[in-house]
């Protein structure tokens, strides 16, 4: 079992840069990769941003890419998601999920309870 805890959300105005936390607990010694995922209201979950357990390779959704840094603390079990020039448009609740070594790539099979985001215009 892996126990995630997100943290960090809130209410900014468009322009304005946010930061998230994972913090994983349990068998971290069972993570592969983690990755950041948001849900806007009246829309399917998407993929934000994935970085593998030891930090080596990072992956982008398009929309994000050079404005999003995902990245890990490798001194304790926590990633994090930088998030500059934030738009309204990235307005969801944003969740991090982990993937474990017997899943399947993009099978995350935990997951954290979600940290809402809301980018004011």
């Amino acid at each position: 079992q892996v126990q995630l805890v997100e943290s960090g959300g809130g209410l900014v105005q468009a322009g304005d840069s946010l930061s998230l936390s994972c913090g994983a607990s349990g068998r971290t010694s069972h993570i592969a990769a983690v990755g950041w995922f948001r849900q806007a209201a009246g829309k399917e979950r998407e993929f934000v941003a994935g970085i593998t357990w030891t930090g080596m390779d990072t992956y982008y959704e398009d929309s994000v890419k050079g404005r999003f840094t995902i990245s890990k603390d490798n001194t304790k079990p926590t990633v994090y998601l930088l998030m500059n020039s934030l738009k309204p448009e990235d307005t969801a609740e944003y969740y991090c999920a982990v993937r474990t070594f017997d899943r399947a790539t993009n099978d995350y099979n935990y997951w954290g309870q979600g940290t809402q985001v809301t980018v004011s215009s």
